[in-house]
C-alpha cells in the first residue's frame, strides 16, 4: 500500500468523481448506517441481558433466540403507538428536535475508521465513510450541534420539567464539552494531523496514544463523554424524582423512540471516537484465518464490545451524582486537569524539538501545576466564604422582620 500524505483524505476520490465513485460513496453509507443501527439494537439488547445477570434476573428472553429481537419488537411498537402533540407546544420545534438530536451522532461516527485499506470496482477507498482533512474539527462542530436537539425539545414542549430537564442538560453538555475537547486536541497534537485516519495510523504498532499521553486524557475523555452522552451517574436530565421523564417527557411514539435511538447512538460514537483518539481505531495483530480488511474489523468490534459493557457496568452500579457534585467535578476537577496535562504535552513536544531536558520540564510543570492548582482554590474558598457571608448577612428587610 503506497503511503500517503497527511491529511490527503479518502484515495477514492484520487481519480476524480463518476458514477462508479459515487455508488461507492453510497454503498459505504450503508454499511456505515447499517452498523451503527446494528449496534444500537445490539447495545440495547446487551444492556438488557447484562443488568439482568447482575441484578439476578433473566431479562429479554422472548422476543427472537436469547431475546435478540427484543429492541425490534420495542421499536415496532413505538412505531405504531399514537404520537401526541401538547397543546402549548411549539409545533414546528417541537417536530424538529428529535432529528437535530440523532443527526450528529451519525454524523460524528461517519469520519470513524472502521478498518484499513481496500479496492472494490478497480478504486482503492477506505473502510470509513469520510475522511476529511479537519476531521477532528468537523467532530467538536457535531458535538456542539448535538445539545441544540435536547434544549430545543424541552424549551418547544411548552411544560415546565421538560423546559428544566434541558436547561439541566445544555448546562451540563456545555460544561463537559471542554473537557472532552481539550482531551482530543492533546491527541492531535501528538499525531500532528486533524484526520482521524492520520491519527490512527500514527498509532501504528501498538503505539497507542493511550499511553503515549500518559493515561490521563483518556480518563477525561471517558468521564466527560459519559456525561456528554447523558448516561449514568451523570444522567441528572432524566431524574425521574425531581423531573419526571427529561426533556422528552411530552414525547410519544416514532418521536419518543429517536431520542432513544440518538442516546443509545451517542453512546456507541463515543465509545468510537475513545477507540480512535486513544487505543489505535482498528490496529491490531494480525488474525491467520481472517483476509486483511476483516482483521481490522474485529478489532475495532471487540474494542468497542469493551467500552460498551463499561458503561453497563457503571450504570448497573453507581448511583446519580447530585447536580453541584457534577457541576463541581466538570468544572473544578477536569477542565484545569485537561489544560494542564495538554500544556504539559505541548511542552514535552516543543522541548524535544529544542533539545531542552525531559526531567526539568516534568519539574517545572510540576511546580506551575501546583502553584495554579492552589491559587485556584483559594480563589473557590474566598468565593465560597462570601458566599456564606452574604447568606448569613441576609437583606435589611430580613433583618427588621427578625
Amino acid at each position: 500500500m503506497i503511503e500517503r500524505p497527511l491529511g490527503a483524505g479518502d484515495p477514492l476520490f484520487d481519480g476524480g468523481i463518476d458514477l462508479t465513485v459515487i455508488l461507492i460513496v453510497v454503498g459505504k453509507l450503508l454499511v456505515t448506517f447499517g452498523f451503527l443501527m446494528v449496534g444500537v439494537l445490539f447495545m440495547v439488547w446487551f444492556e438488557r441481558k447484562i443488568i439482568a445477570d447482575m441484578q439476578n434476573r433473566i431479562g429479554p428472553n422472548r422476543a427472537g433466540p436469547f431475546g435478540l429481537l427484543q429492541a425490534l419488537a420495542d421499536g415496532t411498537k413505538l412505531f405504531f403507538k399514537e404520537d401526541l402533540l401538547p397543546d402549548r407546544a411549539e409545533r414546528r420545534v417541537f417536530r424538529l428536535a428529535p432529528y437535530v438530536s440523532v443527526i450528529p451522532a451519525f454524523a460524528s461516527f461517519a469520519i470513524i475508521p472502521l478498518g484499513g485499506q481496500f479496492r472494490v470496482a478497480g478504486h482503492d477507498t477506505y473502510l470509513q465513510l469520510a475522511d476529511p482533512p479537519i476531521g477532528i474539527l468537523f467532530l467538536l462542530a457535531m458535538s456542539s450541534i448535538a445539545v441544540y436537539g435536547v434544549m430545543l425539545a424541552g424549551w418547544s414542549s411548552g411544560s415546565k420539567y421538560p423546559l428544566l430537564a434541558s436547561v439541566r442538560a445544555s448546562a451540563q453538555m456545555v460544561s463537559y464539552e471542554a473537557a472532552i475537547n481539550l482531551a482530543v486536541v492533546t491527541s492531535v497534537l501528538i499525531a500532528g494531523s486533524l484526520s482521524t485516519r492520520d491519527i490512527v495510523n500514527s498509532q501504528a504498532t501498538w503505539n497507542w496514544n493511550l499511553w503515549q499521553l500518559g493515561v490521563v486524557p483518556f480518563v477525561i475523555f471517558l468521564i466527560a463523554g459519559t456525561a456528554e452522552s447523558n448516561r449514568p451517574p451523570f444522567d441528572l436530565v432524566e431524574a425521574e424524582q425531581e423531573i419526571v421523564g427529561g426533556y422528552h417527557t411530552e414525547y410519544s411514539s416514532l418521536r419518543f423512540a429517536i431520542f432513544y435511538l440518538a442516546e443509545y447512538m451517542n453512546v456507541i460514537t463515543i465509545s468510537a471516537i475513545a477507540i480512535t483518539l486513544f487505543l489505535g481505531g482498528p490496529n491490531g495483530p494480525g488474525i491467520p484465518v481472517l483476509p486483511d480488511l476483516l482483521d481490522g474489523v474485529v478489532w475495532f468490534v471487540a474494542k468497542l464490545l469493551v467500552f460498551l459493557f463499561s458503561y453497563i457496568w457503571l450504570r448497573a452500579t453507581l448511583p446519580r451524582l447530585r447536580y453541584d457534585q457534577l457541576m463541581n467535578l466538570g468544572w473544578k476537577v477536569l477542565i484545569p486537569l485537561a489544560l494542564f496535562w495538554l500544556l504539559l504535552i505541548a511542552a514535552l513536544r516543543v522541548g524535544r524539538d529544542a533539545g531542552w531536558e525531559t526531567p526539568y520540564i516534568f519539574v517545572g510543570a510540576l511546580v506551575i501545576g501546583y502553584v495554579c492548582w492552589a491559587a485556584l482554590g483559594a480563589a473557590l474558598r474566598l468565593g465560597e466564604r462570601a458566599a456564606a457571608a452574604a447568606a448569613g448577612a441576609g437583606t435589611p428587610e430580613e433583618e427588621a422582620i427578625a
